[in-house]
């Protein structure tokens, strides 16, 4: 289970005290599981798969494979991060859908129908956590809409540029850091690795960013 201090850096449980958090556990019952780098956590193309994962410890990634074996980050989570088919982007219908180990994982597990049943208690703090899951959906919902912009672009140039603004607005800042490294930043635009480079070289030397390592600064 989550400690204190980490149950409040979870979106899904905003503003769900600690002790209503264990009794909900109960309530709920949630399974944790413990997962080793690189192990397949979740398959959301199983069809029995209707649970809500929580990441409690760790870091994993949502992955689609389409079906010629091309895999695609879709989405990076760590302590905190929530993932579920109830919460998946959608794919085509050879896609998989795959949540994967970055670093040893410590999960949490509730089915999915016991969040949105009513709760027989009427409790205040169930009622939050589906207004917290439905806010979860809108912000998936609208980083689907950045990452579609990104991906819309014709050139890795044009891809990196807009993800790079992505972030800038998001920081308010013209200086920003990457959520993650260069490799998976070529996973995020689908691209290969080594052209991603070579264009990032171009960026900086024609005065377009600064970058020190994961941290950027659009200049042009």
């Amino acid at each position: 289970m989550l400690k204190q201090e980490e149950l409040e850096k979870s979106p899904l449980f905003q503003d769900i005290s600690y002790d209503e958090y264990l009794r909900m556990l109960s309530c709920f019952q949630a399974v944790q599981r413990s997962f080793r780098p690189d192990e397949l956590i979740y398959d959301l193309s199983a069809p029995r798969n209707d649970a809500v994962g929580i990441v409690e410890r760790g870091t994993a990634a949502l992955i689609r494979i389409d079906e010629e074996g091309v895999a695609t980050v879709l989405e990076e989570l760590g302590t905190g991060g929530v993932f579920g088919r109830s919460l998946a982007f959608a794919g085509a219908g050879e896609d998989s859908l795959e949540v994967v180990c970055r670093t040893a994982c410590d999960v949490l597990f509730i089915d999915y129908p016991h969040i949105l049943k009513r709760c027989e208690k009427a409790c205040t703090h169930h009622s939050l956590l589906v207004q917290n899951m439905l806010r979860l959906m809108s912000e998936k919902a609208q980083a689907l809409s950045r990452r579609v912009d990104v991906l819309s672009r014709r050139s890795i140039r044009e891809k990196l540029l807009c993800y790079f603004r992505q972030l800038s607005d998001q920081a308010g800042s013209r200086t920003f850091t990457l959520p993650f490294s260069l490799s998976t930043l070529a996973d995020y635009i689908a691209t290969d690795r080594s052209a991603m480079m070579r264009e990032l070289k171009h960026l900086r030397e024609e005065g377009a960013v600064r970058s020190d390592g994961r941290k950027f600064t659009l200049l042009g």
